[in-house]
C-alpha cells in the first residue's frame, strides 16, 4: 500500500533529507518526501500506524512531525493543467521542487524549464535568450575582428590608432556582452560554487571571468607583468575576444536549448488545444453557452457538427460520427449510438447529439492524459544519477586539470611561459565544460514521453522508461486484457433446421431489450447488426438469476438459463441440449430460448479473446519474454484460453492477494515482472510489480495502480512500449557520450600536448565552439527519436 502524509517542520533540503532518512529507518517501509508539498509518500507491506513514523522522527532529533490521517494516493485531485507557469531544474538538484517563476536553479545555475503543459507562452525563455544573443554578437563580432587582424602583416588598423588603442575599444565592446547579455552565467558559477554543486557554470565562470580580468589589469598596469606577456608592439597580450567569444558560443547553446525544450513539448501542447474553452449547455428547456469548468456531472450538453466534445458522457438523444484519433490513434471515425460513451477532445462528425456528462474537468480521459504526460515530462530516471555522480567528479578533475596544464606551461616552456601557461589552461576550462550533460537525461525523456503520447501510450514517470527494458516477464490478467471485458454474443445453435432464424431474433430481440442483464445486452447487440426491429411484448417479467418471460402476439415466450426451463417444464431437445454440452465444455455461457412447450434455439455467449491478443504475445515471446497468464476465472476457462494463446504459463481462481503473492515470488526469484490488467482486483498486482501496464479500457483504480497507461487496451502496444523504452535508454547512453567524449578527447589537446610533435595549441574560443558542439549533438541526437517507427 502507498499513502501521503503531511509533515511538519521542513524548511529547507537539509530537512527534507533529514526527515527522509528518518522515516526510512521504519522496517517494512519506504518513504519519499517532497519539500515543496510538505508531504511524504510511504510505500509499506502492511499497515503501519502513525505514532511508528512519529518516534522515529523524533529520535532523530529536529522539530519535524507527521500528520496522523494518510491520504490515498489514488483519491488525489488531478489538474485539468497547470494554472499558471511551473519551472523545474532539469538536473533536479531539489527533487521535484518547482518554481512560479523562471530563472537558474539556485543550486547548480541551470536554466528552469518550464513544465510541459504550463499555460505560460513557452517561446518566452527563447525569445529573451535570443534578445541577448544578438546583443551579444553585435558586441562580439567587432572584437573578433579587431584581434583577427592582428595576425595579418602591416594591420591595416593600425594605421588608424595604436594597438593600445584597440584593446581600450575590446575593454569597451565587452562590457555590455559580460555584464548584460551573459552575465547571468557568472552568477551562476558563483551559486555553483557557494553550494558546492559544480557544474559547467563553474567552468564557464572561470575560464571567461578569468581571461576577461586578466586582460583588463594588462590595460590598467602593464608594467606588473613580465617582458615574456608584452607582445611586439609594446602592450600585453589580452584575450576581450576569446572571453567574449565563449561567452557568446555558451549562449548560442541556452538559446539552442530553449528552442529544443519547446519543440519535446509539441506533443503535450497540441492535446492541451484538444480541450474546448465552451460548450452548449441544455437547462429548463434553453441552450446557453458556457465556460468549461460550470459543466457539472449528469449535465445535458449539445454537441454540434464539427465541435470537440468538451466532457466524457454517454449519449442521451441522437447519434453520431466521432473522430477519436486523439484516443485510438485510428483515423476511421466512430459511429456512436444512444448509450455510447463519448470522450472529451475527440471531434464530432457531422451530426448534433446531446450528451450526459459523467465526467468533467480533472476526471476526464484527456485530463487524466495531460496530467500523466506533464508527470512524465518532469520526473527523472535512475540512471540520471549517473549524470549527476559524473558531473560532481568531473569538474573539480578539470579544475585540476586545469592548474597541471598551467604548472607545467610555466615550468618547461622556454619563451612566453606564462602566457603559454594561461591560455592553455584557460583552453582546458572551457573545452571541458560539461554543459550537455546536464541535457543527456532529461532531453531523451520528454522526447520519449512524447513519442509514446502520441502512440497512445501513458508514461507516468521517467523510471518506468528504464525498467521497462529490463523486464523479463509479462503477466497479463484474461478478462479485459487479454478479452474483450464484456459478453458477446458468438452463435445460435437450433434445435431443428425448420426455424426461420430472422422470427427467432425479432421475438428474442424483442424481450431483451427490456432486460438490463449484460447477457441480455448481447444479443440484443448482436440482433441489431443483423438490422432486426423489435415488437410489442406485454406481460414482461424479469426472473433473478434465471432470465426473463413474456407474450409477444399472444403467446408465451422464455430466454433463460436451464434453470429456467426446467421449472417452467420446458423440454429441451436432444440434438440441441448435446450441442450446448460441447459448447459448455469450453467454458462458454448457455442461454435457451423457448416457447410455452420446447426450447427452440440456444445462444453462445461468451468474451472474446481481442483479435490482437495472440499476436502481442507471439511478439513478446519473440523477444525472449515470458508471458504468464493469472485470472480468477475457473480452471477450465483458463487452460482453452492458455492452450489457444500458446501462453508459457497460466493459473485460475487466483484473487487479488493471490496475484501479488505470484508476483512477489517471481521477483524474489530475480525476474523483473510486467503486470498488465484493467479491474480493481488488478490494482495490488499493478502496484507491486517492478512496472506496472493498465488497459485504457479498464478501471481507473488500475490506471491509477499502474505506471504505463495502453489506451486502446490492446496488448500489442506493450511491446511497442518496451522498443520505447529501449529507445530512450540507448539514447540516454548516446547523449552521455556525446556530453563527455569531446570534452575528454579535447582535454589533452587543450593543454598542449600536440604542440611538441606538431606545434598545434588549441585555441579557447575553439575550445568553445568544441564545447557548444557537444550541446548540439545532444540534442539532435535526442530530437532523433521523434522519427523513430514503434
Amino acid at each position: 500500500m502507498k499513502h501521503t502524509y503531511p509533515i511538519s517542520g521542513m524548511t529547507c533540503q537539509g530537512c527534507r533529507s533529514h526527515v527522509e532518512k528518518a522515516l526510512n529507518t521504519v522496517e517494512g517501509a519506504v518513504a519519499t518526501v517532497n519539500l515543496e508539498k510538505a508531504e511524504a509518500s510511504i510505500e509499506m507491506e502492511h499497515h503501519i500506524p502513525t505514532e511508528v513514523f512519529e518516534k522515529a522522527l523524533q529520535a532523530s532529533g529536529g522539530n519535524y512531525h507527521i500528520g496522523q490521517k494518510p491520504q490515498s494516493m489514488l483519491s488525489k485531485p488531478k489538474p485539468v493543467a497547470i494554472v499558471g507557469a511551473v519551472y523545474y531544474c532539469p538536473m533536479h538538484c531539489e527533487g521535484d521542487k518547482t518554481y512560479d517563476k523562471p530563472g537558474a536553479c539556485p543550486v547548480c545555475g541551470m536554466d528552469l524549464v518550464a513544465q510541459a503543459g504550463s499555460t505560460e507562452d513557452e517561446n518566452s525563455t527563447y525569445n529573451k535568450l535570443w534578445f541577448k544573443l544578438k546583443i551579444a554578437i553585435a558586441f562580439t563580432l567587432p572584437i573578433f575582428i579587431i584581434s583577427m587582424t592582428d595576425m595579418i602583416p602591416g594591420n591595416p588598423l593600425f594605421q588608424w590608432a595604436s594597438m593600445a588603442t584597440w584593446n581600450w575599444l575590446e575593454l569597451v565592446l565587452s562590457i555590455p556582452v559580460v555584464f548584460y547579455a551573459t552575465w547571468m552565467f557568472f552568477e551562476r558559477a558563483w551559486q555553483s560554487l557557494m553550494s558546492r554543486h559544480f557544474n559547467m557554470f563553474t567552468l564557464i565562470g572561470i575560464g571567461a571571468g578569468a581571461a576577461w580580468i586578466f586582460s583588463v589589469i594588462a590595460l590598467l598596469f602593464p608594467s606588473i607583468f613580465p617582458h615574456q606577456f608584452h607582445s611586439h608592439h609594446g602592450t600585453v597580450y589580452v584575450y576581450f575576444e576569446a572571453a567574449t567569444v565563449i561567452l557568446t558560443l555558451v549562449l548560442l547553446g541556452q538559446v539552442l536549448e530553449a528552442r529544443a525544450h519547446g519543440k519535446t513539448n509539441a506533443a503535450i501542447r497540441e492535446l492541451l488545444k484538444l480541450v474546448p474553452n465552451e460548450a452548449t449547455l441544455l437547462r429548463d428547456g434553453k441552450e446557453m453557452i458556457v465556460a468549461i469548468d460550470q459543466i457539472q456531472k449528469h449535465d445535458f450538453i449539445r454537441v454540434k457538427p464539427g465541435e470537440k466534445i468538451p466532457v466524457d458522457g454517454h449519449i442521451q438523444e441522437g447519434h453520431a460520427s466521432i473522430d477519436e484519433s486523439m484516443i485510438s490513434g485510428e483515423p476511421i471515425p466512430v459511429d456512436k449510438q444512444i448509450g455510447d460513451i463519448v470522450r472529451a477532445g475527440s471531434i464530432n462528425g457531422n451530426t448534433s447529439f446531446i450528451l450526459q456528462t459523467d465526467k468533467v474537468g480533472a476526471e476526464t480521459l484527456l485530463a487524466q492524459i495531460i496530467d500523466l504526460v506533464h508527470q512524465a515530462s518532469s520526473s527523472k530516471a535512475p540512471i540520471q544519477k549517473m549524470a549527476d555522480t559524473i558531473s560532481s567528479y568531473f569538474v573539480p578533475a578539470v579544475v585540476l586539470s586545469s592548474l597541471l596544464t598551467f604548472i607545467a606551461w610555466a615550468l618547461l616552456a622556454d619563451e612566453n611561459a606564462y602566457t603559454f601557461a594561461f591560455v592553455n589552461a584557460i583552453a582546458v576550462l572551457i573545452i571541458a565544460c560539461p554543459c550537455a550533460l546536464g541535457l543527456a537525461t532529461p532531453m531523451s525523456v520528454m522526447v520519449g514521453v512524447g513519442k509514446g503520447a502520441q502512440n497512445g501510450i501513458l508514461i507516468k514517470n521517467a523510471e518506468a522508461l528504464e525498467k521497462l527494458a529490463e523486464v523479463n516477464v509479462v503477466i497479463i490478467d484474461k478478462t479485459g486484457t487479454v478479452t474483450e471485458g464484456k459478453p458477446s454474443l458468438e452463435k445460435m445453435l437450433v434445435s431443428s433446421e425448420e426455424i426461420i432464424e430472422k422470427d427467432v431474433w425479432q421475438k428474442i430481440l424483442s424481450l431483451n431489450i427490456l432486460s438490463e442483464h449484460p447477457l441480455a445486452k448481447a444479443s440484443v447487440v448482436f440482433a441489431k447488426n443483423l438490422g432486426i426491429s423489435p415488437v410489442q411484448v406485454n406481460q414482461f417479467e424479469a426472473i433473478l438469476g434465471k432470465g426473463v418471460l413474456g407474450q409477444i402476439a399472444g403467446k408465451t415466450y422464455a430466454i433463460g438459463n436451464q434453470k429456467l426451463m426446467e421449472e417452467r417444464g420446458i423440454n429441451i431437445p436432444v440434438d440441441l441440449f448435446k450441442q450446448v454440452l460441447a459448447e459448455q465444455k469450453q467454458g462458454k455461457t448457455i442461454s435457451y430460448f423457448a416457447d410455452e412447450k420446447e426450447a427452440q434455439v440456444a445462444l453462445v455467449i461468451s468474451d472474446k479473446i481481442k483479435e490482437s491478443s495472440q499476436q502481442a504475445i507471439q511478439d513478446l515471446q519473440a523477444e525472449g519474454l515470458q508471458v504468464i497468464m493469472l485470472t480468477g476465472d475457473n480452471q477450465e476457462t483458463a487452460d482453452l484460453v492458455g492452450k489457444k494463446l500458446g501462453l508459457d504459463a497460466w493459473k485460475a481462481q487466483m484473487l487479488p492477494q493471490s496475484k501479488l503473492d505470484e508476483i512477489v515470488r517471481l521477483q524474489a526469484e530475480g525476474k523483473k515482472v510486467a503486470m498488465a490488467g484493467d479491474g480493481i482486483n488488478d490494482a495490488p498486482a499493478l502496484s507491486q510489480a517492478d512496472i506496472g501496464i493498465a488497459m485504457g479500457t479498464g478501471t481507473d483504480v488500475a490506471i491509477e495502480s499502474a505506471e504505463i497507461t495502453l489506451i486502446k487496451g490492446d496488448l500489442r502496444d506493450i511491446a511497442k512500449a518496451r522498443k520505447l523504452s529501449q529507445m530512450v535508454i540507448r539514447n540516454i547512453k548516446e547523449n552521455l557520450f556525446f556530453a563527455l567524449g569531446y570534452n575528454v578527447l579535447g582535454i589533452p589537446i587543450a593543454a598542449g600536448v600536440l604542440y611538441p610533435f606538431f606545434g598545434t595549441l588549441l585555441s579557447p574560443m575553439l575550445a568553445a565552439l568544441a564545447m557548444s558542439f557537444s550541446s548540439v549533438s545532444v540534442i539532435s541526437n535526442s530530437l532523433r527519436l521523434r522519427g523513430k517507427v514503434l
